[in-house]
């Protein structure tokens, strides 16, 4: 066997002390992963270990790719069943570091067309981040069209005696107005019982499965998921981290039911990525994490695993209250006269950082939505200087914050015709137009360049210490620039727009950087791993932004979970209370017209945000 790797059966074992993970290789080197479960004592080492057999009913392998030429080995929709995936064959694996810092790294290798695949695991803060990089060492290109980042049997483990029949699955609808809706199914409600001995034990063709479309990650579902035994507690939750394509799968595999994360795919977004001689591709990150606790238990420890994954800022520490003046308040037409009030009496109620969102960079009755892109502040609307309204709100004891939505240029900002076409996203030779918008393509140093003089000038020039950073249209399945599909492309320029605000922010160390695609529309960990909060909603409707608030911590960590709250002069007493109260959920994400409140008025919302002050400190 490849590798000086011995003839018989082997157990690769691995704990970081709150995980343990176990994945069988068997006599002929094919590798699964077996358990996934709570720790119990900590394993001693990841050396491998005779065993007697495969479990009963795990029939998956370790990593699942479909390679163009190659397919499936029976025909359907499933990512468990590709010939290559079948082909993997155990090589060697590395466990490393210690505790939180523990990983293990199993790589396979493909004895026909060269194709090596490393699996790499990591502790991640109760739970774990799992990615596959794909290198090609074989003589011709390869063609990939999927390839899962982790593919788990037996959910939802540890011992694989849960049956198919006291299974939940448990996933999240969203939508504009209307995110992170969370619904349960008993599993076999989804995966029919098909009668398979009658069928010569005959795999099932069926699975049910989510997928992103375009550009926004969240808008129709929430890249997450779980499965929960209704007879033990026991629960698997995931998350898939990425702000583009994605697709997650359950079926039944043997007996028992599957797990299937993936990035894109050339099925659900029209992506493959080609892999000449010598080249490499890693998969977008997923977190999985495990209790004996159900649903809760198990979002508990992906709360971990978000909170190990994010870039370390001070935000997460200090959680500042942020006044914006857009929701049920300004509504993208701010002006001095209005906004000068407003700051006077969001630093009142106890505000730390004040916000001007939308329409600052337009003229006076010049609408704000197809005019993006140039980012220069309106001399209609603050005749003194946008400069006068910053310091206002520096002397009132606030951190200036200014709105921006860097992804897109109108089509009628002058920068739609000072860049030049390649800096767009394209199809077919034509720019990708959305709802009056050109996408910007963030692999093209032009694009990138416009961007940095944009927010170096208002960060280093204009002091600004905080940016919402918006993203209102879904541009479609990607762009074909470069010559590749449109979601191969989309994968790209997601990267490089990661890599991007990962630059702003090695600049800028200090900003803080909200999260917002039209409220909850791309809110992933990819992002969220780089940005420090999340708009959970564009929700107007305090009544109906009371379950939002509810759901959005077990998508988003709830010291990013940014939640409106907009009292209103013409609100009772209660009807503040009831608003106020709901953002304490998570981050109070002030506005309203708290200028015109009664002194009354003013004082219930400084108490609430007094309480908030006094439960971030705990």
């Amino acid at each position: 066997m490849a590798d000086g790797m011995d003839q018989g059966q082997k157990r690769i074992t691995w704990s970081d002390g709150q995980l343990d993970v176990e994945i069988e290789v068997a006599g002929d080197g094919a590798a699964r992963l077996t358990r996934l479960s709570a720790s119990g004592p900590v394993a001693e080492s990841s050396d491998s270990e005779p065993v007697s057999g495969p479990a009963a009913g795990l029939s998956v392998p370790l990593v699942d790719i479909v390679v163009a030429g190659e397919g499936r080995s029976w025909s359907g929709s499933r990512y468990t069943e590709s010939v290559v995936g079948r082909r993997l064959r155990y090589r060697n694996h590395e466990d490393s570091g210690a505790g939180s810092a523990r990983r293990l790294r199993v790589e396979l290798a493909d004895p026909v067309t060269g194709l090596r695949a490393e699996l790499h695991i990591q502790s991640a803060g109760g739970g774990l981040r799992s990615w596959v990089r794909l290198s090609n060492t074989g003589p011709r290109q390869l063609t990939i069209q999927s390839v899962t980042t982790l593919l788990i049997g037996g959910l939802p483990g540890p011992d694989h005696a849960g049956r198919l029949e006291d299974l939940d699955l448990m996933w999240a609808r969203s939508d504009w107005l209307a995110e992170g809706r969370w619904e349960r199914l008993p599993l076999r409600d989804a995966l029919p019982d098909l009668n398979r001995t009658a069928h010569r034990g005959a795999s099932p063709r069926g699975r049910v499965g989510l997928s992103s479309q375009g550009t926004w990650s969240t808008a129709m579902y929430l890249p997450a998921g779980a499965v929960v035994d209704r007879r033990t507690g026991r629960a698997c939750a995931w998350q898939i981290e990425h702000n583009g394509g994605w697709h997650w799968q359950v079926g039944e595999a043997g007996d028992r039911a599957y797990l299937a994360l993936l990035g894109p795919t050339d099925t659900e977004h029209d992506w493959h990525a080609d892999l000449p001689p010598g080249g490499s591709f890693t998969t977008v990150p997923a977190a999985v994490a495990v209790s004996e606790a159900g649903f809760e238990g198990a979002v508990a420890g992906l709360t971990g695993a978000r909170r190990a994954g994010r870039r370390p800022h001070p935000d997460h520490r200090q959680l500042p209250v942020i006044f914006n003046d857009y929701m049920n308040t300004l509504m993208g037409d701010p002006t001095t006269a209005a906004l000068l009030p407003l700051i006077d009496a969001a630093a009142e109620a106890g505000a730390e950082f004040f916000c001007i969102d939308s329409g600052w960079y337009t003229e006076v009755g010049e609408g704000w939505w197809d005019a993006v892109g140039a980012w220069k502040p309106s001399v209609s609307r603050f005749p003194g200087g946008l400069s006068l309204v910053l310091d206002r709100i520096r002397a009132a004891g606030m951190v200036p914050g200014m709105w921006l939505e860097p992804e897109v240029v109108g089509v009628r900002s002058p920068v739609a015709e000072q860049l030049p076409p390649e800096a767009f996203f394209q199809r077919d030779g034509q720019l990708v137009v959305e709802h009056g918008r050109y996408h910007l393509d963030l692999r093209h140093p032009a694009a990138v360049k416009h961007l940095d003089e944009v927010v170096d000038f208002l960060v280093s020039d204009l002091g600004v210490g905080y940016f919402k950073l918006d993203y209102n249209i879904n541009g479609g399945p990607g762009t074909d620039t470069g010559g590749g599909s449109p979601g191969a492309g989309l994968l790209e320029a997601n990267r490089a727009h990661l890599a991007w605000l990962d630059r702003v922010l090695d600049r800028h160390p200090g900003l803080t950087i909200e999260n917002c695609a039209s409220g909850g529309m791309r809110a992933d960990y990819a992002m969220l791993s780089r940005l420090q909060l999340q708009s959970t909603s564009d929700q107007q409707d305090y009544l109906r932004y009371a379950p939002i608030a509810a759901a959005a911590p077990a998508a988003i960590a709830p010291e990013q979970a940014a939640i409106w709250a907009y009292p209103q002069p013409s609100f009772t007493d209660d009807e503040i209370a009831f608003t106020l109260c709901g953002a304490l959920l998570g981050r109070v994400h002030l506005s309203g017209h708290l200028d015109q409140m009664s002194a009354g008025q003013r004082a219930l919302v400084a108490s609430a945000v007094a309480v908030y002050k006094g439960l971030r400190a705990g």
